[in-house]
């Protein structure tokens, strides 16, 4: 029998990457991104620096996260032509019941990521009673990529998305049934009044707490997540449309060693205010990550980071 789905994952999957850039393609929807080919005086050798610099960056969150007993499955990635790969959680979840689900991506380069090898590998340690591949779906013009569009409450079985180019209202409710969730839809907009791309850029369900800024969220729509949160127990750190640039929602409770932590860039933590941080250490803690260049390419920690809320096969029962 399966115990109660726990919100955070003891284990994750990274993927290094040797050829980092900020990707072209996802320029156009990403007010979070930057882009290195902009900057004055960039040559090969600069963009070797920067793809240097973010394979340092997955290597020492790597090891942070090893050190505070997280399980990091990490996976390198030697390809050119996929230059977010870096950014698992996208293509790919894992969920307690034994599935594991495969996305349709938005842009074509991120179709790329998808890797037989990890499914495989998850296949060989983990329990995996279903695969389900809707990745098909992207040449229908029908997206939603992961954990970036579903922030997923799954004590309370709840799915959060915003509605954007990445996340179809279509496909979320049929992804949704597939994995016995309620979606919970709802739209976010930034300063300049874009959509936001990714639900997980602008909002962080934890086990007791959630981070969100609700000051995105239209004042029709607010209430429906103010109920869902009071319902489910969760305190509500407010975060303001500034923080969430500086990716303060883009954060991941995980369990290590010693209990919760939440996995954020030390950008994140730098820009929450202490009364903030006091919350927050009622209920986890904080583990600052430095990914100051990978935050160029318009995602944080918690896009590192692909939750893995299989069992392992080890732990099967007789």
């Amino acid at each position: 029998m399966l115990n109660r789905p726990a919100q955070a994952p003891s284990a994750v999957v990274m993927i290094r990457p040797h050829h980092f850039c900020s990707n072209p393609q996802t320029m156009p929807d990403n007010a979070y991104q930057t882009d290195h080919a902009a900057s004055p005086g960039n040559s090969n050798t600069a963009e070797q620096a920067i793809a240097a610099q973010a394979y340092q960056e997955v290597s020492h969150v790597a090891q942070q996260l090893t050190a505070h007993g997280v399980k990091v499955h990490l996976f390198e990635d030697e390809s050119t032509s996929t230059p977010d790969s870096v950014f698992p959680n996208n293509w790919f979840s894992t969920h307690a019941d034994g599935q594991l689900l495969v996305y349709p991506m938005y842009a074509p380069n991120r179709r790329l990521e998808y890797r037989a090898d990890i499914i495989e590998f998850l296949q060989r340690e983990y329990q995996v009673q279903a695969v389900h591949n809707y990745a098909y779906l992207a040449e229908q013009g029908l997206f939603v990529e992961g954990t970036g569009s579903l922030v997923i409450d799954h004590v309370h079985q709840l799915a959060y998305a915003v509605l954007s180019k990445r996340t179809d209202a279509a496909l979320v409710p049929e992804i949704c049934q597939q994995l016995k969730l309620t979606p919970v839809l709802f739209q976010a907009f930034d300063e300049q009044g874009l959509a936001v791309y990714h639900t997980n850029v602008m909002m962080c369900v934890a086990s007791r707490f959630v981070l969100i800024s609700l000051e995105m969220v239209p004042d029709t729509q607010r209430a429906v997540l103010l109920k869902h949160f009071a319902q489910s127990g969760q305190q509500v750190i407010d975060l303001t449309p500034s923080q969430i640039r500086h990716f303060c929602g883009n954060a991941l409770e995980l369990t290590g060693s010693k209990g919760s932590l939440l996995a954020l860039s030390q950008a994140a933590y730098q820009a929450l205010s202490t009364q903030q941080i006091t919350q927050i250490s009622q209920f986890t803690t904080l583990l600052p990550l430095a990914v100051p260049t990978i935050e160029s390419a318009g995602g944080s920690v918690r896009c590192m980071l692909a939750g893995i809320h299989l069992q392992p096969r080890s732990e099967t029962t007789a």
